[in-house]
């Protein structure tokens, strides 16, 4: 492998770069064609390319700086009524009842399946056998959840109106299209591998990534107005849609910075352009905020995603008890039942949201402050 001259980087973090981390990032920088890189306060370590990264090139496409989620993201929308409304013990239990009917984490076979949009089922991806997952597995995925962070939470604002989050991505079908064209991509040094955009092998990529990122969206929407039907039942509330805020944290988009024209890539970091509106989500027991965007070039104008975990899922299930997620969690509502199957998710397995928001005062401002009443997670 040639040695590449080191893209310019910078970060914004609460603590130093662990080891493993900081070898992957300067692999990325290393890599062909990288111009810059940015670092998020809730980078951690992922498979090939840390979460909580952008990175720019001009003329290649990397599938594993947006990962296998491609199109994860949030989506926010406030309801016509108060928080107090589903804190009642009666009200929480039948929504968290409402929730694990409505919303399955996956589906097993064809006879569960929901029909998809029409503006999704009429997307052409790249390759046959991808058009084929499309159809097939698409509707059997299609208003799913998943499981591991992914999740409904009903929170209550500063004036104590009623929201709901929405985190969930494009499901079995991302990580389909990830490695479809990973399979087809040129080797370039470290374990990365990449596409030229202007060849027919990067353009099918960027075709099929943008078709992941609209399932994705519709799959948010259509979750929330599962969510919605359950929480009218119960309270008489309604979204309020007018009002809602959408954002996704893994893409890759051609866009306009001081260097140029750039291919930017996301892999859990949300674009902050000016004003531009964001949901940065704490742990499943802890605040999370609205934020706008400032613009930094610095960082290919983007934001931390989310909280970013402090440890991994093993070393949380050794260390976190069903107990102790009972006591992080002693103000929200969730299904208890399910504590030895989420104690890998539980606050204290991630960073702390409010430091992540303080390191990077540079790329974002908050405009909402939000704490969960009730989460529902799929396992």
């Amino acid at each position: 492998m040639a040695e590449h001259v080191l893209a310019p980087m910078h970060s914004w973090l609460i603590a130093p770069m662990s080891d493993d981390v900081s070898r992957a990032v300067q692999r990325l920088r290393r890599a062909p064609d990288v111009q810059h890189v940015a670092v998020m306060p809730d980078v951690h370590l992922a498979e090939d390319v840390c979460v909580g990264v952008a990175m720019a090139t001009t003329r290649l496409v990397y599938p594993q700086a947006v990962g296998g989620d491609i199109g994860c993201g949030m989506l926010a929308v406030p309801f016509n009524t108060e928080a107090a409304r589903v804190r009642e013990p009666r009200a929480a239990a039948r929504i968290l009842s409402g929730f694990t009917r409505a919303i399955p984490a996956r589906r097993r076979n064809r006879r569960q399946t929901v029909a998809m949009p029409e503006n999704l089922s009429q997307q052409q991806l790249s390759d046959a056998r991808l058009e084929g997952l499309w159809r097939n597995v698409g509707s059997i995925e299609f208003a799913t959840i998943g499981s591991g962070n992914h999740f409904v939470e009903l929170q209550a604002d500063e004036d104590a109106r009623l929201w709901l989050m929405v985190h969930s991505g494009s499901r079995a079908l991302g990580p389909a299209i990830r490695d479809h064209h990973l399979a087809r991509a040129d080797s370039v040094g470290g374990g990365l591998k990449a596409l030229e955009i202007d060849l027919d092998r990067g353009a099918a990529y960027l075709n099929d990534a943008r078709c992941a990122r609209r399932f994705a969206d519709a799959n948010r929407r259509e979750l929330a107005r599962l969510v919605s039907e359950i929480v009218f039942e119960t309270t008489g509330g309604e979204l309020r849609w007018d009002a809602a805020i959408a954002t996704d944290h893994n893409h890759v988009e051609h866009e306009t910075h001081c260097s140029g024209r750039l291919w930017v890539h996301r892999k859990g970091a949300m674009p902050a352009w000016p004003e531009q509106t964001g949901v940065l989500p704490g742990s499943m027991g802890s605040m999370s905020y609205h934020v706008a965007g400032k613009g930094c070039q610095d960082a290919l104008c983007s934001s931390a995603h989310g909280a970013g975990r402090l440890l991994s899922r093993t070393e949380a299930r050794k260390s976190i008890t069903n107990q102790e997620l009972q006591r992080q969690m002693r103000d929200v509502w969730y299904d208890f039942r399910l504590s030895d199957r989420l104690r890998d998710e539980a606050p204290g397995a991630y960073k702390d949201i409010a430091a992540v928001a303080r390191a990077q005062r540079d790329l974002v401002k908050v405009v909402r402050v939000l704490r969960p009443v009730l989460n529902y997670k799929g396992v």
